[in-house]
């Protein structure tokens, strides 16, 4: 078929990215015939061989879709890996009696992955995660052609071109112009630049006297409306309480029965009006 068969770790770039370009350049294109006979081979008889011949004639393919998107500042191995999963799937998927010739078939699949792969990378926050977020995200990049920000015509002529509303160009606009910062000061940052980071400016009010003398106030009169609510009980459900919400040892329904002399289930109908009067005193 003038294909030389080549390794299956040719699906992985490595570190050596020119060395990999040059060794799948040099497979030889499969003609339409050849394709299609071995796109059948896989399709009818789930030839494993046949899928590894059409993989690897199309790498060249995924390098060339690859390259398009060298301006997101990802690694040209991890772009090109990517691609190749998406190009995998594609042949996997991929129907001989279509009437089209795979790489056009496949260019759906490579992109696929290779844009899952920017939006996961790009930024630590997610910036695209709706289709239409997507789509603005890839494709207002490449119709802004300097550093300024748009002008209301241009961004409303953005948002005609991609059927979008003007605010959603704008908000993509902002994440686009935005960045990352660290949240606390890098290892390697001395004295002099890591107070600048934001966990720095955070301000702590575990310690703040007004702060300590608030919860020690409310904690104190939760504690005394508890306890005048208690009170307004008779001792039977003020014991049932105690027993079985403040006592250390909490008792079971069938222990207080046993105390008492009456049923388990008259233990709960005495404990949950009980809670019913302490609810009602406190809100009071």
């Amino acid at each position: 078929m003038g294909t030389s068969l080549q390794p299956i770790n040719m699906l992985v770039p490595g570190q050596n990215v020119g060395a990999y370009i040059q060794a799948v350049n040099s497979i030889a294109v499969l003609t339409a015939e050849e394709e299609k006979s071995l796109a059948e081979d896989l399709y009818y008889r789930e030839n494993l061989e046949a899928a590894r011949r059409l993989v690897l004639a199309h790498l060249r393919f995924v390098v060339h879709i690859a390259k398009s998107y060298s301006g997101y500042g990802l690694a040209e191995a991890d772009l090109i890996q990517e691609g190749n999963v998406g190009l995998m799937k594609a042949v996997k998927r991929f129907n001989p009696e279509k009437g089209v010739r795979l790489v056009s078939f496949a260019v759906h699949w490579i992109k696929a992955e290779i844009h899952e792969f920017i939006l996961r990378n790009w930024r630590i926050v997610k910036v695209a995660t709706t289709k239409a977020q997507r789509k603005l995200f890839f494709n207002l990049r490449g119709q802004k052609k300097r550093l300024a920000w748009l002008t209301n015509a241009e961004a409303k002529a953005v948002a005609e071109d991609l059927n979008v509303d003007v605010k959603h160009v704008r908000q993509m606009e902002g994440r686009l112009s935005a960045f990352d910062a660290s949240f606390d000061a890098g290892a390697d940052d001395d004295d002099e630049t890591a107070y600048q980071a934001p966990a720095n400016y955070l301000e702590d009010k575990r310690y703040d006297p007004s702060t300590l003398l608030e919860d020690a106030d409310w904690t104190q009169s939760s504690v005394n409306g508890l306890e005048a609510a208690m009170e307004q009980l008779d001792d039977r459900s003020r014991d049932i309480l105690n027993q079985r919400w403040l006592s250390e040892s909490k008792s079971t329904l069938h222990d207080l029965a046993d105390k008492y002399g009456v049923s388990a289930e008259r233990i709960r109908q005495l404990e949950k009006n009980a809670m019913k009067k302490v609810r009602t005193y406190l809100e009071a």
